[in-house]
């Protein structure tokens, strides 16, 4: 059976497209906002070729692929009518769907907006990191026009950074993507940027407030690289872009409806959802601060504790924007080498579990979902072997926090986002360089060994007759 049957069959099997609010995919998963969740056909799902789990979580349908999902996304999209996102009104009429709650909102938000982009961020993180490896090795010099154009390469994606959320949210959001990119364009601009680098720099006759027609005050905040204000303020154009729709005549709405619709949402960014994220975003990342300032190891080993798990829930992206606004504000995270802890106790453990299996198509299963951790790509490693393994899963966990609790109490941290792989270690090269290794060698070595000794025979028999 080939792919494009297989999700031919997911649609069908998820309650046709009828049934189907919203789709949409992060690095690894098909996810789901469905009218009536009682219609999945679970067991049929996961028996699928390709399929490597299944699960219902924060009022998503989640269907883990792997790092294929784009190619089957654009498969499901194909095989749906053009109105893939909109159920039609007989089925709604049916069965409306619930209010979601507030977390599920914004974990669908979060999952739906970043997944698409992970790619380029990761792509320039990645550039970003090797960049940084061989001017601490001093192969090239910091100063040199070489450093200048591969940083431009590099950074380019994080500074403009609005201009892609703004697009990711607008097809979440289901509103216009270019009036979208507008909006990104008003946070944007040189005039409001570089107000707000003379107020940093205090420079002479710098400003902290401009005022629209001498009344409403517009504070002045460099958006480059922010997160929290566009997504919000791109929620707020959907909702604008419809009202503004609703009320125009016909005859004025071509004109007259995008004219109307940026300008007000540009002007409710500008004097409320900008400045509002972007002390959000502050204050996120203080509340993760927090755990850093009771003690680096209480917050590594917490962290390092909940990160196999929010994986395995498809919440793992909450910690992004966290991670972005500390990159913002302090030029470093810490956050983001627990992440890589976590994904080398979540490779270690599934090649212990190697040298349990017996035949020779589950050592290759196996195997390759352990290089796809090591990669950076953990979840055929979770759904394909881990959750089959209890005391495996635990062996993660209890690796992925003493690893992360270890390196928290070098101080190990990162300087520009970069994906959690192990081709990631050129970028710590530096004074942390030494405990990132020392952190990557405990976490893959105490999780291989833990697993391989929990992971009994007895455990190994009972998987194998629930495989039958």
């Amino acid at each position: 059976m080939g792919r494009t049957e297989v999700c031919q069959l997911i649609i069908k099997l998820v309650g046709g497209q009828d049934n189907i609010n919203k789709v949409w995919h992060c690095m690894t998963r098909l996810r789901f906002d469905l009218i009536d969740d009682s219609k999945v056909e679970w067991q049929k799902i996961k028996q699928l070729p390709g399929v490597l789990g299944a699960q219902n979580q924060s009022d998503q349908v989640q269907i883990i692929i792997g790092p294929q999902v784009n190619a089957w996304y654009q498969d499901i999209v194909d095989n749906m009518s053009p109105e893939e996102n909109a159920p039609s009104t007989t089925a709604a009429a049916i069965k409306p769907k619930a209010r979601k709650s507030l977390i599920s909102l914004f974990m669908d938000t979060v999952s739906g907006v970043f997944g698409p982009i992970v790619p380029a961020i990761a792509g320039a993180g990645m550039i970003k990191g090797l960049l940084a490896g061989l001017i601490a090795l001093k192969i090239i010099s910091a100063k040199s026009d070489t450093v200048m154009i591969i940083d431009l390469i590099a950074s380019g994606v994080f500074y403009f950074l609005p201009f892609f959320l703004a697009v990711s949210a607008a097809k979440i959001f289901k509103t216009n993507e270019y009036l979208a990119a507008a909006v990104a364009a008003c946070l944007m601009y040189p005039t409001l940027i570089d107000a707000a680098k003379a107020l940093a720099t205090h420079t002479p006759g710098a400003v902290n407030v401009i005022y629209f027609m001498d009344i409403v005050p517009v504070s002045v905040f460099n958006y480059s690289a922010s997160v929290i204000p566009v997504i919000f303020s791109i929620l707020a154009l959907s909702y604008i872009h419809r009202w503004v729709d609703k009320i125009m005549p016909d005859v004025l709405k071509t004109v007259f409806t995008p004219t109307l619709t940026l300008f007000i949402t540009a002007l409710v960014s500008l004097t409320l959802i900008g400045p509002a994220g972007i002390y959000l975003g502050k204050l996120l990342a203080l509340g993760i601060q927090g755990l850093f300032d009771i003690s680096s190891v209480f917050a590594g080993f917490i962290v390092g504790a909940i990160r196999p798990i929010a994986i395995l829930t498809g919440m793992h992206h909450a910690m992004t924007p966290i991670a972005l606004q500390n990159f913002t504000d302090k030029g470093f995270d810490m956050l983001m080498p627990m992440m890589f802890m976590a994904n080398m106790a979540i490779a270690g453990s599934t090649f212990a579990i190697y040298f349990h299996v017996k035949t020779r198509q589950e050592k290759t299963v196996v195997l390759s979902a352990a290089v796809s951790g090591l990669l950076g790509i953990t979840e055929p490693a979770l759904f394909g072997v881990l959750t089959k393994y209890k005391k495996a899963f635990i062996a993660t966990t209890i690796s992925s926090s003493i690893a992360s609790a270890f390196i928290a109490f070098f101080g190990v941290r990162l300087y520009g986002y970069i994906l959690s792989s192990i081709f990631s270690l050129p970028a710590y090269i530096g004074p942390y360089f030494i405990y990132i290794l020392m952190g990557v060698t405990l976490s893959l070595g105490l999780s291989f060994i833990l697993t391989y000794l929990l992971v009994v025979r007895t455990e190994k028999r009972l998987v194998a007759v629930e495989s039958q």
